[in-house]
């Protein structure tokens, strides 16, 4: 797959997407959003992809917020349809059957930080600087900022950095709970890695399940949550993977999953 702004690379079961406009700070444009959701699309269906790291090019971000050169012309009717083409792009990242891994690496703003919180897991990098900038161009969050932020760190403190605009380093943003993990710049990409070479070891259709459960049982009562995950963990026991992860623990064996 060749990209205007991106670059991907997949090997040893995990693809690594990689934001290509270091010289617009990895910001999004119509374009990217379309590229994201192709790669993205495309990365579903890849049985050769069982994790996904996203990161920026460069330095100096992540993606540092929506390119606000295009976004500045635009009337209500398009500027509603551009937030949707973004709303669109982020729910196919959040719905993908794998988890992703964002490894921040510098701005994650605005568009960028919402990026971020479509993603699975949050690594950030010491350098990296997270906010929802928007009030300070007269907008709000349009890329789901404001139903990210709050399920993540609680209403009270998404309202106060939604409202003040306010940007705040890694260190806040692990202490808040938006993302999981600081590491120093140099050792971003192979925590990542890291991290995403531990998830593909495990049963593929366990994880996909996990993520569904998780992510199913947020907008749910307890109870329709709890029945939904008895259902899921009922279909574990109808693949390969279970019984030969089972079969291989009382071996005393690694486990060979096969994703059946």
């Amino acid at each position: 797959m060749t990209f205007n702004n991106l670059l991907l690379e997949i090997e040893a079961g995990i693809a690594v997407v990689t934001v290509n406009r270091p010289a617009a700070l990895n910001a999004l444009n119509l374009e990217l959003l379309d590229e994201l959701a192709a790669v993205f699309t495309a990365l579903k269906t890849r049985s050769d992809v069982a994790c996904v790291i996203l990161t920026g090019s460069g330095a100096k971000a992540f993606v540092a917020g929506a390119d606000i050169a295009a976004m500045q012309p635009l009337n209500a009717v398009a500027a509603s349809h551009f937030a949707r083409r973004g709303h669109a792009m982020l729910n196919i990242i959040e719905t993908l059957p794998k988890p992703v891994i964002a490894a921040v690496n510098g701005f994650a703003l605005g568009g960028g930080c919402e990026l971020a919180m479509a993603c699975d897991i949050r690594l950030a990098a010491e350098n990296a600087r997270f906010g929802q900038p928007e009030v300070n161009l007269g907008v709000i969050p349009g890329f789901g900022g404001t139903l990210r932020l709050s399920r993540l760190i609680g209403k009270g403190r998404a309202k106060e950095l939604i409202f003040t605009g306010d940007m705040i380093d890694a260190q806040e943003a692990w202490r808040i709970g938006l993302v999981n993990k600081v590491v120093p710049a140099d050792a971003l990409l192979p925590e990542a890695r890291k991290m995403a070479a531990k998830i593909a070891g495990k049963g593929p259709v366990a994880v996909r399940f996990a993520k569904e459960a998780i992510d199913n049982g947020l907008e749910m009562d307890q109870d329709r949550a709890g029945r939904f995950e008895s259902d899921l963990f009922g279909l574990c026991f109808a693949t390969a993977d279970q019984k030969e992860g089972m079969q291989a623990f009382l071996d005393k064996r690694p486990a060979l999953f096969k994703g059946e």
